[in-house]
């Protein structure tokens, strides 16, 4: 009968004992080593529905997440974040009336941050507006279209960031980052009409 390694690992090695069968070493081989490297899948659904039954996870596996650059470990029977890829900045695309690179700040971008294995995201840059209605609404959102469902977060994120004190009688306003991908600014009226609005160092848990 096949023979554990001996790093401890649990890998069946096909003994010179053992009947000969090159498909049943090979499966062998591969059933120890396969689930001990990096798996590889296009998301974290394709992996919940790959590895069940038989196959379910067990702790100290690593997988990788194509479409969010991510590594995984399971531990304690959960999946853990380890690390996110390049994190690399995306422009968002500002609403209606408002305007990029607000106080010469740079254009709101947002990426992906792993923050003690908490995934995270990141704002930078400034909203313009060169022009309110004389009496503003309360809140505003500020982006064109929702970001993506992959760093949309669980549950509602509110923080505070940063406004202009140049026509507003308050230099800071609240940010809602929504479950729904949509960036929601409070605190807007017909004192405040800031004419830029920050969001650089935000960062919201996911």
């Amino acid at each position: 009968m096949p023979t554990p390694d001996p790093w401890g690992q649990n890998i069946s090695l096909w003994a010179l004992t053992d009947a000969p069968s090159i498909p049943e070493a090979i499966a062998a081989l591969a059933a120890g080593v396969i689930p001990r490297g990096i798996l590889r899948f296009a998301s974290a659904s394709t992996r919940g529905s790959t590895l069940s039954g038989a196959y379910a996870p067990v702790d100290g596996m690593l997988t990788y997440l194509q479409d969010v650059k991510r590594l995984d470990a399971r531990i304690d029977g959960t999946w853990v974040a380890l690390s996110v890829g390049a994190s690399s900045w995306t422009t968002i695309t500002p609403a209606t009336n408002f305007q990029q690179n607000g106080n010469n700040n740079g254009n709101l971008q947002y990426r992906l941050l792993n923050i003690a294995g908490e995934e995270s995201l990141q704002f930078r840059g400034a909203l313009g507006r060169s022009s309110w209605p004389t009496t503003p609404a309360g809140n505003y959102i500020v982006n064109n279209s929702a970001l993506p469902s992959a760093v949309r977060p669980q549950t509602l994120r509110t923080v505070t960031i940063p406004c202009s004190d140049v026509a507003s009688s308050r230099i800071t306003l609240k940010l809602d980052v929504r479950t729904d991908g949509y960036l929601e600014v409070f605190g807007t009226g017909a004192g405040i009409k800031p004419p830029w609005i920050g969001f650089n160092g935000v960062t919201v848990s996911l």
